[in-house]
């Protein structure tokens, strides 16, 4: 039977009481701060019983393991992000050569004969539990289609669309892959290592070096789940579009979080811990919540769930010859609800028309869409492409500033050349 859990909202609440009594930033307290305080309070206590396993990993050098080649990434230091136009000639699945990157140190190459997952904490009835690699594929297995986007992807057009200055990689709109996974439920993994009904915080750690920011040593990524999250959609992950998940993406095993921003979609994870009591860690607390106008000092809600977006599989600058028919393509996807309708407007946003779907909408998928276009007169044009979901949302002129440019949603102007 499944324990009983508080909603999301409430444990959001809970988690922000938590974070004033102990983490709130006074007036003046920096950003380097926040995130030495929240990993101080992090590893007060061992991150794990004296039983764990430690999986052998090594970093690949360079940050990646995969070819890059400039015709379908763009390099973001460890980070690689998909050029949209090279998605154009792919299906409905994103392959694994052309999936983005997000690492926040460098992948690391695990060994699956040697990994093990290690399930402790005191929201468990019992003592650690260990799964290997062979244990865990023994288990019931699901397969979901799902992309992972970062909540940073379209950060760029902070700056170049609304003239506002945010920190962290500038993303274009390829910080996003649409896979099918196929793994494990998190939720049957937590129930046969005997998950308490006392359990509110589910905490997965990744095997990738530890994080220093700001000069400050954060420890190994980790981002809590609430347990109403942990045990309702969340896979983990042994296989990516049919094969072993490669090594940038988790090899061996990583979460999937339908929906969710990125960072919750741990790779190469290692351990889980299972806690009676709301967590921090510098990725829910100075990392992943909203700063600025509208938010309270010690920022928002951790971020759950992603926006509404969508992007023209085109290069940016691409050019088009009057007077001849041209198929536009692009992709449209929202964490909040399946996409709807997308409109299309070819004259800088005077004039929209629909675009045709080539997807049935589902939850925590993109869909493709495409659009005739018959260019009247040479010269410089915009393009814009706008989304609705199922719940009424849509994308719109510009989005709320914060100081780390997460979730952007608005409408992306992408430039063109008629010849």
């Amino acid at each position: 039977m499944t324990p009983a859990s508080p909603s999301e909202g409430a444990y959001d609440r809970i988690r922000l009481r938590q974070l004033r009594r102990g983490l709130a930033r006074p007036a003046g307290i920096d950003r380097r701060s926040l995130l030495r305080l929240a990993a101080a309070a992090s590893v007060a206590a061992p991150l794990l019983p004296a039983a764990a396993p430690s999986a052998h990993a090594v970093t690949a050098p360079g940050g990646v393991v995969k070819p890059l080649p400039p015709e379908l990434f763009t390099v973001r230091g460890t980070n690689a992000e998909t050029n949209f136009a090279a998605l154009r000639d792919t299906g409905l699945l994103t392959p694994a050569d052309r999936f983005f990157v997000r690492n926040h140190t460098g992948t690391p190459r695990v060994d699956a004969s040697d990994w093990k997952l290690t399930v402790w904490g005191d929201g468990l009835t019992g003592g650690p539990v260990d799964f290997s690699y062979e244990a865990l594929r023994a288990l019931p297995s699901v397969s979901r289609t799902a992309f992972v986007e970062c909540a940073g992807n379209g950060r760029s057009f902070f700056a170049s669309q609304q003239g506002e200055q945010v920190s962290g990689t500038a993303w274009t709109l390829g910080a996003i892959g649409t896979a099918r996974w196929r793994g494990v439920r998190l939720a049957e993994v937590l129930r046969r290592a005997g998950i308490g009904a006392n359990a509110v915080d589910v905490l997965p750690r990744g095997l990738d070096a530890e994080v220093v920011s700001d000069g400050v040593p954060l420890g190994r990524v980790r981002r809590p789940l609430p347990v109403a999250k942990a045990l309702d959609d969340v896979l983990l992950a042994y296989e990516m579009n049919g094969e072993p998940l490669p090594p940038d993406h988790g090899h061996p095993v990583r979460l999937i979080v339908p929906s969710w921003v990125g960072i919750a979609n741990i790779k190469w994870v290692g351990d889980i811990e299972v806690s009676a009591e709301p967590l921090l860690t510098p990725w829910n607390t100075g990392m992943y919540r909203l700063f600025g106008p509208g938010h309270p000092p010690e920022g928002s809600a951790p971020l759950s769930r992603q926006t509404l977006k969508s992007a023209f599989e085109l290069t940016p600058g691409a050019t088009f010859a009057a007077h001849r028919r041209h198929l536009l393509t692009g992709r449209s996807w929202s964490g909040g609800a399946p996409v709807r309708a997308v409109d299309v407007s070819t004259d800088g946003g005077v004039r929209w028309r629909p675009a045709r779907l080539r997807d049935e909408p589902r939850p925590g998928s993109w869909v493709r869409w495409s659009a005739d276009w018959v260019p009247r007169a040479p010269g410089p044009g915009v393009l814009l492409a706008r989304a609705t979901d199922r719940s009424g949302r849509t994308q719109p002129e510009t989005t709320a500033w914060n100081t780390q440019g997460y979730l952007f949603d608005a409408v992306v102007r992408h430039p063109v050349t008629v010849v």
